[in-house]
């Protein structure tokens, strides 16, 4: 499961998220790791295995993409091509062409560029919110933290944020227009989206919004919706392939029941971020695990890729097989 990647002279590598970003030479080398132990599959493989119609061969693994950033199209889309490797974007349906990417991320660039400080927005939070999120000792404190990384301080206001009601939330990111608009685009558009599927990249659903689906509002639009609005934009609106036939949850949040909805409306395979490796004996299973991928999983604190640490990292997880019964609340 990857998010982003990026070059370093790029103009969006500094105003990224560094914990979802991997460099792209970083990105280039985990691929030559992948073709050298494992046998890579493409969506189409996954879905038609667990129809019953083929078996995967031995040391699958499924190349995935969440969000849906054009530097997907820029930096890993050529790296696969070269490779010769397939993989799969699930794309939040309201990001194709919105430029500006989730609000979460333009948090994070505002603070990165300087443009919205922490205090400021723990006091903002706070009074939204109605109760003291961050102490201002500690907002001082992570604000002057070292901007290698992202405080902990902003991922907790972040997650404050997201608790908020719509409007709320809404209402205080607007009295910041211009720190939460940082002038680069971000998001994909219709004409990449043609693009990553002439280049064996294939597009699946990241729900309408990005919300959570355990807190959205409207749970029929971040699954049905979605799919409606994202085969319109890919120009198949009766498509009846895996494009829009699968999903990855939003934030990895979901229960049995979000996942039977899921499945109910029309959806072949669903994505969590259950970090296990899959049971495939019998056939993969409509609800599947993936491992997320960050810089610390393949490089050393001097950013030298380190195939053995990726090893320990893919070979020790579990295998198993995900019943939708084991997250039922």
């Amino acid at each position: 499961m990857f998010h982003r990647t990026l070059g370093r002279d790029d103009p969006r590598w500094a105003l990224c998220d560094p914990d979802y970003t991997l460099e792209d030479r970083l990105f280039a080398q985990s691929l030559a790791f992948f073709a050298r132990h494992y046998r890579v599959v493409s969506l189409a493989d996954v879905v038609a295995a667990q129809r019953g119609e083929r078996s995967l061969p031995s040391r699958a693994l499924l190349i995935t993409f969440d969000d849906g950033w054009a530097d997907n199209v820029d930096h890993a889309l050529p790296a696969l091509r070269r490779a010769g490797l397939p993989a799969v974007m699930f794309v939040a349906a309201d990001a194709v062409g919105a430029g500006q990417p989730f609000f979460q991320e333009r948090l994070i660039s505002a603070w990165r560029r300087g443009a919205l400080s922490i205090p400021t927005l723990a006091r903002e939070v706070a009074q939204a919110a109605g109760s003291e999120v961050l102490t201002a000792d500690a907002a001082l404190a992570a604000q002057s933290a070292p901007r290698s990384g992202v405080p902990a301080a902003l991922r907790t206001l972040i997650a404050a944020l997201e608790q908020l009601p719509k409007p709320a939330r809404g209402a205080l990111l607007a009295g910041h227009p211009a720190a939460m608009d940082d002038g680069v685009r971000h998001m994909i558009d219709v004409e990449e989206l043609a693009q990553l599927r002439a280049g064996a990249v294939e597009i699946g659903l990241h729900g309408k919004s990005h919300v959570a689906m355990t807190r959205a509002e409207d749970l029929d639009a971040e699954l049905g919706g979605a799919m409606a609005a994202l085969r319109a934009q890919v120009g198949e609106p009766g498509d009846d392939s895996v494009v829009c036939r699968t999903m990855s949850f939003p934030h990895g949040a979901f229960d049995a029941a979000i996942a039977e909805r899921a499945r109910a409306a029309g959806y072949a395979l669903m994505f969590t971020s259950v970090p296990v490796l899959n049971a495939v004996g019998e056939g993969p299973s409509w609800l599947l695990g993936r491992t997320g991928y960050e810089t610390d999983t393949v490089a050393d604190a001097q950013g030298r890729f380190r195939p053995e640490q990726l090893a320990w990292y893919l070979f020790r997880r579990p295998v198993q097989r995900l019943q939708a019964e084991a997250f039922r609340r």
